[in-house]
């Protein structure tokens, strides 16, 4: 047996399903649109397993307030949005470095145990949620990232093919999630949200035949036939 043969052996389900990526939901709540100037204020990251059957469930959820890094703008527009009060006594935030620190440090066990190569970040218009991680490890110089740098997953675009709508909150009505508008704008909550939308989609598709996919050498077979 080849190396590779049993490289691939010891892969797991969710792996072989991601090219050796393990897709981990993340959300985030900003100061703003400008992830170079604007405060990270939430992060919250829902990783993914796959039981032997093939089907995507989410692990619990990892989240942190942040403190907004030293010179951030901070968009009153973007606190009323999100309904973030930086005063507020019950809100205990951290610091970049710790918040990223300890949630790639779940991350990256999560992957190894999987048999993945890194993380696939997957969010609901995933690049400015990339854009805001990116740049918080850049300002923090966390080492040992366990993600994709540009590479993403985004569950609006898969909702807008599966339910004929991009809005996270519309999606998952469609999709018969409950989603309270209360609650939206926390990033733990939109993240589990967007989790349960992925899972939900990703799952049906298997249930619909179109995961997995035929075997090359049975591809090549039929082919002879035709």
């Amino acid at each position: 047996m080849s190396s590779t043969e049993n490289g691939d052996k010891q892969k797991s389900l969710l792996a072989k399903r991601f090219r050796g990526f393990l897709p981990v939901i993340i959300d985030v709540e900003t100061g703003g649109f400008n992830a170079n100037t604007d405060a990270l204020l939430e992060i919250a990251a829902v990783p993914l397993r796959m039981t032997e059957e093939g089907i995507l469930e989410c692990e619990p959820t990892i989240d942190f307030q942040v403190e907004p890094f030293e010179g951030a703008n901070v968009e009153q527009s973007a606190l009323d949005f999100t309904g973030i009060n930086l005063e507020c006594e019950s809100r205990s935030p951290v610091p970049e470095t710790i918040a990223l620190s300890e949630t790639f440090q779940t991350i990256r066990k999560l992957v190894k145990a999987n048999g993945c190569n890194r993380a696939v970040l997957v969010g609901h218009n995933a690049h400015f949620d990339l854009n805001f991680l990116n740049a918080a490890v850049a300002r923090s110089d966390v080492k040992r990232n366990p993600f994709h740098p540009f590479s993403c997953l985004d569950t609006a675009t898969m909702a807008g093919l599966a339910f004929g709508h991009t809005v996270l909150a519309q999606a998952c009505k469609i999709a018969n999630i409950e989603f309270s508008n209360r609650e939206a704008h926390s990033a733990a909550y939109d993240a589990e949200k967007t989790a349960e939308l992925f899972c939900l989609i990703v799952n049906k598709w298997k249930q619909l035949g179109g995961w997995p996919l035929p075997e090359v050498d049975e591809v090549a077979e039929e082919q002879k036939t035709l």
